[in-house]
């Protein structure tokens, strides 16, 4: 979705959803009214976030503006990462091949594994005794 150079995706990763917002600017990303070193004060999860925009060299070109919801620190900003980049794929189709060759397109798919019944865990049981 598209409206006065404003261009609009959704990302997903693990439970976390992020509504992302990009528009031609300065680089200014803007976290749940936040800046991003204050929402994300680590910098592996910034420099995870922004992979899309060094790809397609156009880091510092387009202001993000992202909610995001569920999920942790990780998820929220792989989340963020997808969004940024269907957002760019909207705003030149030319940098689907970068983003695609980077595994960033396609949504990860990894969740939690559910707990069983009768089991410790997803994969762990409790001690077998036989005596």
């Amino acid at each position: 979705m598209q409206q006065e150079n404003v261009f609009y995706a959704t990302g997903k990763r693990k439970t976390a959803i992020s509504r992302t917002w990009i528009k031609p600017g300065n680089g200014q990303i803007i976290i749940n009214n936040h800046p991003v070193e204050k929402y994300f004060p680590i910098e592996t999860t910034r420099n995870d976030m922004t992979e899309p925009f060094k790809i397609t060299n156009t880091m510092g070109s387009y202001d993000v503006k992202a909610t995001v919801v569920g999920g942790g620190i990780a998820g929220q900003a792989g989340a963020v990462r997808h969004g940024i980049t269907r957002a760019l794929v909207l705003v030149n189709p030319d940098f689907r091949l970068a983003l695609k060759r980077a595994g960033f397109i396609k949504r990860d798919p990894r969740v939690k594994e559910r707990k069983k019944y009768g089991q410790k865990g997803a994969r762990a049981r409790f001690q077998f005794s036989k005596r």
